[in-house]
């Protein structure tokens, strides 16, 4: 059997993801096992065409097509994005069209659902026939039970390429908008006052929808907004997962990135980011965008903005897109609203442009920033133990951060909670003293909140 593997890693075989597949590569020696480091070598391939069809010949001649990447800011790295992107650009989808594949990652599991959601829904649109995936810890394959389930993971994935067995697509074809946007001549415009826009965009010119929503919302703002092209920003390349920026935030790029981000979007507000979908996901000069935010590393970078996400094309079919979106926000202690061009006519767009730059100052003038969900408070409990643990050395400015921002709250530090326990606890195993307690239950959930209520 021959296996391909693609390589999403910007590090090539210097990574965690790829000690994972040796360790199959070794269990199983009999297959042809063939390794493409399309995420490190992304530059080449957009420009060499000998190494692309070199590339499709391979795919072209595999059994199944193993996904192998580290998670990058909840999918996959922006250079691997890229590559998917010229699949499609190149119309190249028949070589991987009927093969089977199959996703393999590393992380700290901080949504790594949403990583493999993406590549399947990929693999559907390419025709594969996706077996599903093997989501490790970084550190599992230091572990004898770990490496008993990745084996079993193989196997029988390789006994269900061998047996040929049927899957059935999961992921419906993308119907997109059918709607071409022509905004209205009637403008609502709204006083920015002393609030600080900025309208972030990867416009190209290949979405006229994108342009055109971008225009409309641009004259809603009575006052300064600044307008920026992500293709504009001097920006060298992808996060190269070196860690570097992990000891003080200092980013081994010596490009504008970093000016950018610090005198652009730190000072600002309110950030609308304006992008189209492509494929299962917004660009890849997007998800370069906030790869590279990842100098701040596990900190609120952005926190207290209000954002608006202004998309082109049909975000509500792709629930793992809306998703990452929205823990992105969440995690960074932003207040997030939505606009799509998925709607029934120029009219209902308007309106929707409209209401949602009125909502953006309403919410930046009162300082509103709703309270975290489980995207949050679930990243927050991750991050917090990784970077107390083992994850401290290389990520030393978060320790810092965490420390001076009391983000090392574990709930053993809670004394009277600990205390309480110690007492209640021990004297519930008395039947009478248990029959009372659960008995009044409901009256002692409610009881801490009297004083808040007779004092409101």
């Amino acid at each position: 059997m021959k296996i391909v593997v693609l390589n999403g890693s910007p590090k090539g075989d210097i990574s965690v993801t790829m000690q994972y597949v040796a360790y199959i590569r070794k269990k199983y020696p009999d297959h042809s096992w063939e390794i493409l480091n399309v995420a490190q070598d992304i530059r080449k391939i957009e420009k060499d065409t000998v190494a692309w069809k070199s590339i499709v010949d391979s795919i072209r001649s595999a059994d199944i097509v193993l996904w192998a990447f580290p998670l990058y800011y909840l999918v996959v790295c922006s250079q691997y994005k890229r590559f998917i992107e010229l699949v499609f650009e190149r119309n190249a989808q028949d070589a991987f069209a009927g093969t089977y594949a199959a996703s393999l990652s590393t992380s700290i599991h901080f949504f790594d659902q949403i990583a493999h959601a993406y590549i399947h829904a990929v693999s559907d649109d390419l025709g594969m026939k996706y077996l599903g995936f093997y989501s490790a810890e970084m550190r599992d394959l230091l572990k004898e039970e770990e490496r008993k389930r990745l084996e079993k993971f193989a196997a029988l994935l390789f006994t269900a390429v061998q047996e040929k067995i049927p899957v059935q697509r999961e992921n419906d074809p993308l119907v997109w908008p059918a709607l071409s946007y022509v905004p209205g001549t009637q403008q609502k415009t709204y006083k920015t006052g002393t609030k600080k826009v900025v309208i972030l965009t990867d416009s190209d010119g290949s979405s006229p929808n994108l342009a055109a929503m971008t225009d409309r919302l641009l004259k809603n703002f009575s006052g300064p907004v600044e307008m920026i092209n992500l293709h504009d920003v001097n920006i060298k390349g992808g996060c190269l997962g070196c860690c570097q920026c992990g000891y003080d935030n200092t980013c081994v790029y010596t490009d504008g990135y970093v000016d950018f981000y610090k005198n652009k979007l730190v000072p600002a507000d309110i950030i609308i980011m304006a992008g189209s979908v492509h494929d299962r996901y917004l660009s890849s000069a997007w998800k370069q965008f906030f790869d590279r935010s990842f100098f701040k590393g596990h900190t609120p970078g952005l926190k207290g903005k209000q954002i608006g996400f202004m998309i082109a094309g049909p975000l509500h079919q792709i629930p793992h897109l809306k998703e990452a979106l929205t823990a992105w926000a969440d995690n960074g202690g932003c207040h997030a609203q939505f606009v799509t061009d998925e709607v029934s006519d120029a009219g209902e767009l308007d309106a929707l442009l409209d209401t949602m730059a009125a909502r953006l100052i309403q919410n930046a003038e009162a300082g509103y920033i709703p309270p975290h969900t489980f995207y949050a408070i679930g990243g927050h409990k991750i991050f917090r133990d990784s970077i107390y643990g083992g994850m401290r050395i290389a990520f030393q400015a978060d320790y810092r951060y965490y420390t001076e921002h009391g983000m090392f709250d574990f709930p053993q530090a809670d004394l009277k909670t600990r205390l309480f326990n110690a007492i209640l606890i021990p004297l519930t195993r008395i039947p009478g003293f248990r029959k009372k307690v659960f008995a009044d239950m409901k009256h002692h959930m409610i009881e801490p909140f009297g004083s808040v209520l007779e004092d409101a």
